[in-house]
């Protein structure tokens, strides 16, 4: 069944004629398009792209299938008219994308009904398709070149900054297009800080060294995070960094299909628990992945939907001890219906520099 198809689906289910598509990440995905001026309208039988002259021959060779309309009068204007051709009587929105602004717009502008929709495209991106599980292991395959490479660059003396930005230079000569978050090199007592972006620190003998980075390839992430040590090593980081390691492993060897994000969630959780180190994991243990670095499914104590076969999530458990420092370790893994498969292949026990 094609995405569109899906979406025509829920379009059904929610008894509303058409879907008004704002969300960059959501255009990509259904029209392929990969500007920065556009929104898509999908009717039971239609499906429009809606743009400026800017435009007009990049939507043309990526939105195939669609009906390209070229706006001269404001962009919702157009939209409006298109909703008017097609009797367009129930338009969904994208609600947990669209700005207020924008909304009041639409509300005084449409003369159709607006209903307030959340997730529905992005519930449908959850499930990859080979196509994109392809291009998300290209990504991780460039990320864990990148660790090989940062490994001969991190020594005492140079900055976190640095090497934040020699990881960044070497995944653009790989082809990244971007790095797909802030990275997050956090050594010595920043350690313990699991979102430490990177500053003008600068490495010492003795640090523990959190890092945690990922790239865009042909739209597509990766996000992975190994803590490294440089000199010798504080007794109860290496502690702690075996029980992270303990309990990343209990995902990778537990996690499957069928499994609620909560249990999955737990297969760490409980173990770091176990060991009296409960109270310094305070984040979910890991996030979906795909044309965004964090989207659905959340791996989380919050989460009792199943996860399903072709989704991509992050295993990622942490101790964090302030005054002290922390550890993360995180693998990408496509769920399968009897486990799960890592898309990175990085060495994981504790490197001492």
């Amino acid at each position: 069944m094609s995405r569109i198809d899906k979406v025509r689906n829920k379009l059904t289910e929610l008894n509303v004629d058409a879907l008004l598509v704002t969300e960059s990440k959501n255009l990509r995905y259904l029209a392929n398009f990969t500007g920065s001026a556009g929104v898509a309208i999908i009717t039971a039988t239609e499906s429009y792209f809606v743009t400026d002259f800017r435009y007009t021959e990049q939507a043309a060779e990526q939105a195939v299938g669609f009906n390209i309309r070229i706006h001269k009068q404001p962009i919702m204007a157009e939209v409006n008219e298109i909703l008017n051709e097609n009797n367009v009587t129930k338009i969904a929105i994208e609600a947990n994308q669209m700005n207020v602004a924008t909304y009041l717009q639409i509300k005084e502008l449409f003369t159709a009904e607006i209903v307030e929709t959340q997730g529905l495209v992005e519930k449908i991106r959850e499930i990859k398709e080979p196509e994109e599980l392809a291009l998300i292991k290209a990504a991780c395959e460039i990320t864990d070149q990148s660790f090989d490479h940062i490994l001969k660059f991190i020594k005492p003396g140079v900055t976190e900054l640095e090497v934040a930005n020699e990881l960044e230079a070497f995944l653009k000569s790989k082809g990244a297009s971007a790095m797909s978050f802030d990275t997050i090199v956090a050594s010595g007592v920043r350690s313990s800080m699991p979102h430490g972006v990177a500053s003008n620190k600068v490495i010492e003998d003795g640090d523990m060294i959190t890092l945690d980075w990922g790239c865009y390839y042909n739209g597509y992430s990766s996000d992975m995070t190994r803590t490294i040590a440089v000199g010798k090593v504080d007794p109860e980081l290496e502690k702690i960094y075996h029980i992270v390691l303990e309990a990343h492993e209990r995902v990778n060897s537990s996690a499957k299909a069928g499994m609620t994000g909560k249990e999955i969630d737990a297969l760490a959780r409980d173990y770091i628990t176990e060991q009296g180190y409960g109270e310094y994991f305070g984040h979910s243990t890991g996030h979906g992945l795909g044309l965004d670095v964090h989207e659905l499914p959340a791996i989380s104590v919050k989460n009792d939907e199943p996860v399903k076969a072709g989704m991509v999530i992050t295993n990622e458990p942490g101790i964090y001890i302030p005054g002290l420092g922390g550890v993360r370790i995180e693998n990408d893994l496509i769920v399968t219906e009897d486990g799960v498969e890592s898309t990175n292949n990085s060495p994981k026990h504790l490197i001492i520099l």
